[in-house]
């Protein structure tokens, strides 16, 4: 997910929840909230679609018959704590959804949202600070398209964040919070740094 700057129509001044919510059910393209700022989110690149449609492909069979299940880039994520409204590549929800006011439309509960995207040092920071205010969020992972990298930050069993890092193609991604793991093979399929 690439999220540009405050759209210039609507920099000019901030926004109610309520507005950017009645703004947003109408719109025909997808915008971010954050902190009374709504931002235009861009389009992504083919390498983007890839990796994102592998992993959710992956996921899905995966859990198969449990109580999680791997939503894609048009559910909307709401953090009450600081207001932000947001649409992550992947998110996966255990147990039932909860939506805001009972809305089934901006969720609450995901227990781990995984981004697909080349983000600046300051930008992964700033999102998983943003995510950390997730009650339920026990694993946040950036999956790199441009080379074999992927950050999986998770919560251990002393209750801390911990940093696990993927960069070979034959390692697999350990999704400890819900028990699965998926092949980096698999993840970067038909992609050019698979080649």
């Amino acid at each position: 997910m690439e999220v540009n700057e405050p759209a210039v129509a609507y920099a000019k001044r901030h926004y109610s929840i309520e507005e950017y919510l009645e703004m947003e059910n109408a719109a025909t393209e997808k915008h971010e909230y954050y902190q009374g700022e709504i931002f235009a989110m861009s389009g992504a690149k083919l390498e983007h679609n890839i990796v994102t449609s592998n992993l959710h492909g992956a996921l899905t069979q995966k859990l198969k018959g449990k109580s999680c299940r791997p939503f894609g880039s048009d559910l909307r994520i709401h953090i009450e704590k600081n207001t932000l409204f947001t649409y992550p590549d992947l998110s996966i929800i255990c147990g039932k959804p909860k939506s805001l006011n009972d809305d089934k439309m901006n969720f609450l509960n995901p227990t781990v949202i995984i981004e697909v995207a080349l983000l600046t040092t300051r930008e992964r920071k700033a999102r998983f600070k943003s995510y950390r205010d997730i009650p339920t969020l026990k694993e946040y992972i950036m999956v790199d398209t441009t080379s074999i990298s992927i950050e999986d930050w998770f919560i251990n069993s002393g209750g801390n964040w911990e940093l696990k890092e993927y960069n070979n193609i034959d390692q697999s991604l350990e999704l400890s919070s819900i028990q699965v793991s998926v092949e980096l093979r698999e993840i970067y399929e038909a992609t050019e740094v698979a080649r």
